[in-house]
């Protein structure tokens, strides 16, 4: 059976997923049942939801949204959009069986950008980030692997990421370590700076892939390259798992040489190589010469070269709010980005002085049903 393709001419990533993962010995009935799910499922990109009938309805939960485990429940209860647009968090719970918190998340949050997308505004882009591409290429990417099981069982998509605090974290995926939660939820705020536009990351990843320049959007895998290229290679591989990235590098302000050289897992007593390690941070922070292009020059009191941050930060602002949630004792983007201080071993004269750092925005809590911004 060929996969359905849209009138655009592009065929979603959600419907290559269906028919790939479907088993190849169909009948001609079970064909032809199949493709009009495909087809329903293509149907609810282009019609309001308020306009969706059950097979739709049906065909969103099974295909779009990934959760074939509620189909039976959803078609049994849910008969139209208008109801489905209606569904409370305990219609969702009671009614479908959506036991798991972050799933009925995933489903609230999904119903509100459908809602406003029937205002004429669109689905976010959030909406384009499924739960495979998060617990796998995003998670990868971020250096944290380990939890792409946990991100995978609990279905975690854009729309969800973009809800999550520290809190939700620890207690809803488990994930204890403090550092990987500071690392995942710099990763989100990244994505959104970039207003979850995956392209545009992608883009501009591709644009530092063999240039020292953007480190904010780099991956973790990027990260290690850079190791290996200034003469640390022995020491790349250590970076595995720790959820060293970019956004890291960039906006944490207790991220300093120190602390890259403990995930590195170099000996304190190595003090030459503490020294080594200080002069390529400090390079990589280094001001854009002046033959580059006007666009990449970046202010001296950001020693980061990262493209385009002040337009990013002033959108931020006219949000009114910093999406990070972190405790109040966090870091917020509204500081200068930059490598900082504390280099250990290193002279006195030769630290960097960190950028004073704003308040920091409080954690933000899921209380049963939360719309945020995407």
């Amino acid at each position: 059976m060929q996969p359905f393709v849209s009138a655009c001419g592009d065929e979603s990533p959600w419907i290559r997923r269906f028919t790939t993962n479907s088993d190849t010995q169909h009948s001609m009935s079970d064909g032809e049942e199949q493709l009009d799910r495909l087809q329903q499922a293509e149907l609810t990109r282009t019609t309001c939801m308020s306009h969706w009938r059950a097979g739709a309805v049906q065909a969103w939960m099974e295909v779009v949204m990934g959760m074939p485990m509620y189909i039976r429940a959803c078609s049994e209860n849910v008969k139209s959009g208008k109801v489905l647009l209606s569904l409370t968090d305990e219609d969702l719970e009671l009614g479908l069986g959506i036991g798991n918190q972050i799933h009925r998340r995933k489903v609230r949050l999904a119903i509100e950008d459908y809602r406003r997308a029937e205002g004429e505004q669109g689905l976010s882009k959030a909406s384009e980030l499924d739960h495979h591409w998060v617990s796998t290429s995003w998670l990868s990417d971020v250096g944290l692997p380990q939890y792409s099981q946990t991100f995978q069982t609990n279905l975690v998509d854009g729309r969800v990421l973009n809800s999550l605090s520290r809190r939700d974290l620890e207690r809803f995926l488990n994930i204890c370590d403090h550092f990987h939660q500071t690392s995942l939820l710099l990763a989100i705020q990244l994505l959104q700076m970039l207003s979850f536009d995956k392209e545009a990351l992608q883009l501009r990843r591709l644009k530092c892939e063999h240039e020292n320049r953007d480190p904010l959007v780099w991956t973790c895998h990027r990260v290690m390259k850079w190791i290996k290229d200034i003469d640390l290679k022995e020491f790349a591989e250590n970076l595995q798992g720790k959820g060293i990235h970019g956004a890291v590098m960039a906006l944490d302000q207790s991220f300093d040489t120190e602390a890259l050289a403990n995930a590195l897992g170099i000996p304190s007593n190595k003090h030459m190589l503490h020294r080594h390690l200080y002069e390529e941070m400090k390079s990589l922070s280094a001001p854009l010469s002046n033959t580059e292009q006007g666009s990449e020059v970046i202010s001296s009191s950001s020693p980061v070269a990262v493209n385009r941050f002040a337009d990013e930060r002033s959108s931020i602002r006219r949000l009114g709010k910093s999406p990070l949630r972190l405790r109040a004792e966090s870091h917020s983007v509204e500081r200068g980005l930059g490598f900082h201080g504390n280099c250990g071993s290193l002279p006195r004269e030769a630290r960097v002085h960190a950028v004073p750092r704003a308040k920091g925005s409080p954690m933000h809590t899921f209380k049963s049903v939360e719309i945020t911004n995407v």
